[in-house]
């Protein structure tokens, strides 16, 4: 178990942002990773956050229970696993800044083409499409695995589908719930889910929690057009600080 304060002074921060993020405002944990990542490895920050997010997943999912919807799960189930199985075989291949740069593009066009399409345009619901669920899932199955930020994909297939803010956070609590569960296997085959990272895990429960439900009362407190300003410009942020720390890492 780590027992360095400086590792705390990064953890305490990353968590609460990952329980707002998983409460329903998908987007601001994007640096929770990448300050775990200052003062340990990459891959066992991640290996740290995944028990979190199963603990957060359980919260959300619950209190999610009764709005989601099964038509969004389907079109994106198969891309996702996909994706996740991807990132176990070729994460050594592809580079993070490389997988940075491309979800942070998508992120910033599709955010884009929203708020420059006309009023009347933007009313039009898209109907539920097995090639852009299928690809948008195994892009957020990917990134998921790899750096633990599979939001910007989801939010490009499931907003345009019209769902209510209830169900488009209880959607997404059941597919990223799912989506870690999945990923147990392969991080136990990496050999990084070590008795002392469940420790180090273990010692950010409480917080996890109680970090999870200010997320959810939150959310529940924001009119539902609000909220999807919200995940627009979160996306969209998101989407920036994706390509800018991309393209940095490459130069």
């Amino acid at each position: 178990m780590i027992t360095d304060p400086v590792f705390y002074l990064a953890a305490v921060p990353a968590v609460i942002l990952y329980g707002l993020s998983k409460g329903g405002f998908s987007g601001v944990a994007i640096l929770s990773t990448p300050l775990l990542a200052l003062v340990v490895s990459p891959l066992q920050a991640a290996a740290i956050m995944l028990p979190v997010l199963m603990v957060q997943d359980v919260v959300t999912v619950w209190s999610y229970r009764r709005t989601w919807d099964r038509r969004t799960l389907l079109h994106l189930a198969p891309g996702a696993l996909a994706g996740i199985l991807a990132g176990y075989l070729f994460a050594s291949v592809v580079s993070d800044a490389a997988v940075r740069i491309l979800v942070g593009v998508i992120a910033i066009a599709f955010c884009l083409d929203r708020w420059l399409r006309s009023p009347a345009r933007r009313a039009v619901l898209r109907p539920h499409s097995w090639a852009s669920g299928t690809i948008l899932g195994a892009i957020s199955g990917y990134t998921s695995f790899v750096i633990h930020v599979g939001g910007p994909p989801f939010n490009m297939y499931a907003i345009p589908r019209g769902l209510s803010r209830d169900h488009f956070v209880g959607t997404a609590a059941l597919f990223f719930a799912a989506l870690n569960l999945v990923k147990v296997p392969p991080f136990l085959a990496l050999g990084v889910l070590t008795p002392g990272v469940l420790a180090t895990a273990a010692a950010l429960f409480p917080l996890a929690v109680v970090a999870n439900l200010a997320g959810i009362w939150l959310v529940r407190r924001v009119p539902p057009e609000l909220f999807y300003r919200l995940i627009y410009v979160l996306t969209f942020m998101v989407g920036c600080v994706l390509l800018g720390g991309g393209l940095r890492a490459l130069a």
